[in-house]
């Protein structure tokens, strides 16, 4: 499983359906792979509550979302497990199938839930805008598989 995430000033996402915001916490875009199981899910939602991201009164990064009591975004992103090594075409073969990720992806939703964490979401598998103002700009990448 791999998360891309970004500390945001604010973040959304817009479908035809549903309008979701939030302000200081961390957009989490969120791939599953092929053969991703619950303890994936698991161990990335604890680092991302944990992920010592936001800065301390002195400008080190020393706080995570849990410290800062902000928010999260999360949004399904089948393309993290895009490999455009060849040719011109990403291929997503690696990527889970839908119906399995969708059930990792609420998975992980819940468990960063139920850390404390207000969690806002987009909706599987449906055309989105996602609205990123990235705050510093933060970007850090993290993949269950590299533990």
């Amino acid at each position: 499983m791999r998360a891309l995430i970004q500390r945001v000033k604010r973040g959304g996402v817009k479908t035809a359906g549903a309008d979701h915001a939030i302000g200081r916490g961390l957009v989490v875009l969120l791939g599953v792979g092929v053969g991703d199981a619950e303890s994936d899910a698991d161990f990335l939602a604890e680092k991302t509550a944990n992920l010592r991201v936001f800065s301390n009164a002195d400008g080190k990064f020393d706080h995570s979302l849990l410290d800062v009591k902000g928010e999260a975004l999360v949004v399904s992103q089948f393309t993290l497990y895009g490999d455009a090594s060849k040719g011109r075409r990403p291929d997503f073969t690696a990527a889970a199938k839908p119906q399995e990720a969708n059930r990792l992806y609420e998975y992980f939703v819940k468990v960063l839930g139920a850390k404390g964490i207000p969690v806002k979401t987009g909706i599987f598998a449906a055309d989105m805008e996602v609205e990123i103002i990235n705050d510093g700009p933060v970007t850090i990448w993290l993949d269950s598989r590299k533990k």
